[in-house]
């Protein structure tokens, strides 16, 4: 397949130039920026030296379109919303890495994102592989999920399913690493405010926060999430601690294995033992998600989840990538069976 790449400038930009670079069924044939327009990716992305010899294009969505036979869209929110329809248009398959179609309900992006949605009338398909690989298959647009949603919703999902935990008290602690922030340095991302620190941000109205209950809601309708995301001083990674409150007298073996049962033949989805915690440094620079800990504090009836991943691939391009494989009839897999880069 030939693809084209909006926004490849940036982080998530980046990573899908790596992951496709070696799938062997596909090949990139436009990269836009309009920042680095004629310069070599290898001047904004150096890892690809001598693996991807091409430049940066200035091309417009539609030109894109005519010459790729699927497109990726990792722009900022607000700037998907006017490139998707044109690629529609031209017949072209996409996946947005972008917030602007993740919502079913348009009126929850105006509200978090501070933005007028300019296509209400266009409906996308949410981009979890685990929970919509059927609707995923047959889809022409795709939003990716944002990575503290992967997180908190894969975390979740199974024992919301299982109606083990109080829908109504959940609490989803996050940390991510600082490339979560973007390319782009800020007062919240460069070295001297990053590093030595952990700092919490947008603690009641984070823009993931209705996503997470988005998704979670159709395991039960009474699901109410506490979201607090951190800043870590780490380059890539995410863990996220799940506090939930049991329904049921389970033990953390019955936990698992209901998470085990959940998950069977899913391939990036791996569960750890009872009492195992995982590491950022097992999955980075993969595309999977590992879920551990099940640990019960039986005093308080509270059991403890811990999902972890890297925010830049599972989190954003190896997860696109995984569901334009779906969309394209591979192999879910193909191009994405990297081991982490531990320690």
């Amino acid at each position: 397949m030939k693809i084209g790449i909006i926004g490849a400038s940036g982080y998530t930009g980046g990573e899908l130039l790596r992951i496709l670079a070696k799938h062997n069924a596909c090949e990139i044939v436009c990269a836009t920026s309009r920042r680095y327009e004629g310069k070599e990716i290898s001047r904004v992305h150096p890892n690809l030296k001598g693996i991807l010899d091409m430049e940066f294009s200035n091309l417009s969505p539609e030109e894109v379109a005519l010459r790729s036979d699927f497109v990726f869209t990792a722009t900022p929110h607000g700037v998907s919303m006017k490139a998707v329809p044109k690629i529609l248009e031209e017949d072209t398959k996409v996946v947005d890495l972008s917030g602007d179609f993740r919502f079913s309900d348009t009126s929850r992006y105006e509200k978090y994102y501070g933005l007028k949605h300019e296509h209400p009338e266009i409906s996308a398909i949410y981009g979890l592989p685990e929970l919509y690989k059927t609707d995923i298959k047959n889809a022409n647009l795709v939003a990716n999920p944002g990575c503290y949603p992967t997180t908190a919703i894969l975390g979740l999902a199974p024992a919301l399913n299982a109606g083990l935990i109080d829908p109504a008290r959940i609490v989803v602690d996050s940390k991510s690493g600082i490339s979560g922030a973007g390319a782009s340095p800020s007062l919240t991302n460069h070295f001297c405010m990053a590093h030595d620190s952990v700092m919490p941000y947008r603690v009641i109205a984070h823009r993931h926060l209705p996503e997470i209950e988005q998704g979670l809601r159709q395991f039960d309708r009474d699901v109410r999430i506490s979201f607090v995301p951190h800043i870590v001083p780490v380059i890539r990674g995410m863990v996220t601690t799940i506090h939930t409150f049991l329904k049921k007298d389970v033990t953390g073996q019955d936990v698992r294995q209901i998470y085990s049962d959940f998950y069977r033949r899913k391939p990036f989805v791996r569960i750890w033992a009872e009492g195992e915690i995982p590491r950022m440094s097992a999955s980075r620079g993969t595309n999977y998600l590992d879920i551990g800990c099940f640990e019960i504090d039986e005093e308080r009836n509270r059991l403890v989840i811990v999902a972890v991943h890297d925010n830049l691939v599972k989190g954003a391009s190896g997860q696109a990538v995984q569901n334009m494989n779906i969309m394209a009839g591979f192999d879910e897999t193909k191009g994405l069976k990297d081991i982490g880069l531990h320690p």
